[in-house]
């Protein structure tokens, strides 16, 4: 029986330092890819789509077909929850989600294990997706974080946060009871996504910047910890990957206080606040620029250097900042990934 090489992408999650990263896109499942743009067209909207398992699979797999890339992210939503708890959710043809009014605690908590059942055809899209991606390509599940998902249910779309923010000062027992569901709710939804094929699975606080100290503590940290730990009880071993976009400073204390094998950074993050996770014996992951990515040119090759020079002496996944914008050139794609990979 023939030995199956582990996917680069798990060994540097386990700590390696590796001749070069591992690279994967933030959206690299869609928008920017012109046969995701004809897959679309025959989906009846875009949540019927998330739930089509054999249309997602082939959005999550398109990419790996196109590019060299060392890992499939599962193509779905970070709202996919919200409405799976009884909120009404939908997408506006170039404004993106909207969502209806916040159901009550009670209601939500009530729909918490039902929940799960409702997302399983993501389960069934992770489980398509295994068994046609190659063993050295990892596959990774996420879902949104609960603040970031919390501020969308209570906004009603996407917005710049100020009444999320402002809702945890005037309702702040109230928010501590929604992301206790989202919590639980998150966690079983992870822990249905690593039993369906998933190797590594990530937490996306899309929306961490604007926070306060002990607001972050409450509302990123402790939430973050709980899932982990929530999904360590049922006996799931694949590594996290935490994002906490935007928060600065703050990530230092994420990347201490929150058991995730890597930290995801984004476009503003220093070289000196990579090292630093690193030598605390974590992985980072990402921070280029994806308007530098869509701009091209000599300033990205200089970048992506920059970045592979600095922080390839320790464990190191190459990604960008936040996601490919749908405008990217496939060219710019196609020429950073070979710059990091040789191929």
């Amino acid at each position: 029986m023939s030995i199956q090489p582990k996917p680069l992408l798990l060994r540097a999650l386990a700590g390696e330092t590796l001749d070069r990263p591992p690279v994967w896109f933030m959206r690299q499942a869609g928008r920017s890819l012109p046969e995701y743009r004809e897959l679309r067209t025959r989906a009846t909207d875009f949540i019927a789509f998330c739930h089509n398992p054999e249309m997602a699979a082939e959005a999550t797999l398109q990419p790996m077909r196109r590019f060299p890339l060392d890992a499939a992210i599962v193509f779905a939503d970070i709202l996919l929850i919200p409405k799976a708890l009884g909120q009404e959710v939908w997408f506006e043809a170039g404004e993106g989600p909207r969502l209806g009014e916040l159901p009550s605690i009670e209601s939500m908590a009530d729909q918490v294990e039902a929940s799960t059942g409702r997302l399983s055809a993501i389960g069934e899209t992770l489980t398509r997706v295994r068994a046609e991606l190659e063993p050295e390509r990892a596959l990774i599940g996420f879902a949104g974080a609960p603040w970031t998902v919390a501020t969308y249910m209570i906004e009603g779309r996407g917005s710049d946060r100020s009444e999320a923010r402002s809702f945890i000062y005037q309702n702040p027992e109230k928010l501590d009871a929604l992301l206790e569901v989202l919590v639980e709710s998150t966690a079983r939804y992870l822990i249905m996504q690593a039993r369906a094929g998933a190797q590594v699975l990530k937490l996306f606080e899309s929306w961490a910047e604007g926070l306060s100290e002990d607001r972050f503590e409450r509302i990123v940290i402790k939430p973050h910890q709980a899932i982990i730990e929530r999904v360590r009880a049922a006996g799931i071993e694949a590594p996290f990957i935490g994002f906490p976009r935007g928060a600065g400073a703050l990530v230092a204390n994420y990347a201490a206080k929150v058991p995730v094998s890597a930290v995801a950074l984004d476009t503003q993050a220093p070289m000196a606040l990579g090292r630093s996770i690193q030598t605390g014996g974590k992985a980072i992951q990402g921070a280029l620029d994806n308007l530098l990515l869509r701009a091209g040119g000599p300033a990205l090759d200089a970048r992506v250097e920059a970045l592979i020079e600095g922080w390839n002496q320790g464990p190191y996944i190459f990604n960008l900042g936040h996601g490919v914008l749908p405008d990217t050139p496939i060219e710019h794609i196609e020429r950073t990934i070979r710059r990091v990979t040789g191929r």
